[in-house]
């Protein structure tokens, strides 16, 4: 397995590749480099991001490599203890049409599915829980998908619109969705927009006590990964993980 990191000697990466022997870790010159290496199949995946902005790094992504999917969305995977939640997506996309919701939503479960091989269970995250805060063009595309989603995987769970503590409370979820197959107990956590994505994972991230991995960018030939430039050599190291598991499934899902 070869992975390519333009930013191969910076201190918190090599500390986080001295965990990884069996992977052949190389630099490049820049960015454009790195991703042509990847496009040409002479490395499997590409991780960067610690010294460059998200937007320099997936603008790379989108010129050098093709997608799988009709979108490339991102997520984060957060972990504490044995707690543990994807969200997403808090990386990409701005205001996501209905069309962009579904894809982040399949790509995402998928991730989970690769990463950690149990039943994806998907909380589309509100202000409003079944209609209580009224009409909103968000919650319209939210029932897009919860029916879309449904007819292609009817062995995931997905429920929403909900409220955060609804999703990941099973005290709350006997109050609020009794009839959620959900049962307050969402692995998987889909933002209405960048904004409140972002917003969340880092609340995970900073006030928490999260360790998180990503952004993972999905729906490309292979999956990436964009640092944050907060990243520390624990969400490194999570993050090389992640991107390891989702390789050896390449393919599979």
């Amino acid at each position: 397995m070869k992975i390519i990191i333009p930013e191969l000697k910076n201190s918190v990466i090599r500390e986080a590749i001295s965990h990884f022997p069996d992977i052949e870790f190389f630099g490049a010159a820049d960015l454009d480099a790195a991703a042509e290496l990847v496009a040409s199949g002479q490395a499997d995946s590409m991780v960067s991001g610690l010294d460059y902005s998200s937007r320099d790094v997936l603008l790379t992504y989108k010129a050098h490599i093709p997608l799988s999917s009709a979108f490339f969305s991102s997520c984060f995977i957060c972990k504490k203890a044995n707690q543990h939640l994807i969200i997403a997506d808090g990386g990409v996309n701005k205001n996501p049409s209905k069309e962009q919701l579904y894809t982040i939503i399949e790509d995402t479960a998928k991730t989970h599915l690769a990463y950690y091989g149990t039943t994806p269970k998907i909380a589309l995250l509100s202000y409003s829980t079944y209609g209580s805060g009224g009409k909103n063009p968000d919650l319209e595309k939210y029932q897009f998908c919860l029916s879309e989603i449904k007819s292609a995987h009817p062995d995931w769970f997905i429920d929403g619109e909900m409220q955060l503590d609804a999703a990941i409370s099973p005290e709350v979820a006997a109050k609020k969705t009794p009839s959620s197959p959900l049962k307050g107990s969402a692995n998987i956590l889909i933002t209405p927009d960048l904004n409140s994505g972002n917003i969340l994972y880092k609340s995970l991230e900073r006030f928490g006590g999260f360790t998180v991995a990503g952004p993972i960018i999905q729906g490309f030939a292979t999956p990436l990964a964009d640092l944050s430039r907060g990243s520390t050599v624990k969400d490194v190291i999570l993050t090389i993980n992640v991107i390891k598991m989702l390789l050896s499934h390449k393919g599979v899902l």
